[in-house]
């Protein structure tokens, strides 16, 4: 079961999100994990519509080992990972909790994937 980890900047448009989700080029995923303090953004609650939406608080995402932690989103959210951390403890939850594509970026918005 792949899982799609956001990392999404406040008010980044649905088209935006959609996009690098597109160029992951992922055939689906079950599940869509962020930090707490985004998600309620829009762009977040459509793209997981009637899938699972998994939200952790910084201090959880900042327990999780990732190969790309960024001083800039700790700054801003209090943990070094947002997309990656979120992507592997979703999947540790209803897989093996495996990064399989590291965060890409995209305008305004980070995505990895797990499983």
């Amino acid at each position: 079961m792949l899982v799609l980890g956001v990392g999404i900047e406040p008010g980044t448009p649905l088209a935006h999100l959609a996009d690098a989700v597109d160029a992951l080029g992922l055939d689906g995923f079950a599940v869509v994990a962020t930090i707490d303090i985004r998600a309620g953004e829009p762009a977040v609650a459509a793209l997981a519509g009637d899938r699972l939406l998994r939200v952790y608080p910084a201090a959880v995402l900042d327990t999780v080992d990732v190969p790309h932690p960024s001083p800039v989103v700790r700054r801003l959210t209090g943990t070094g990972s947002v997309a990656e951390a979120a992507a592997i403890l979703a999947a540790r939850e209803v897989g093996e909790g495996v990064l399989v594509t590291p965060k890409q970026r995209g305008r305004g918005v980070t995505v990895a994937v797990a499983r």
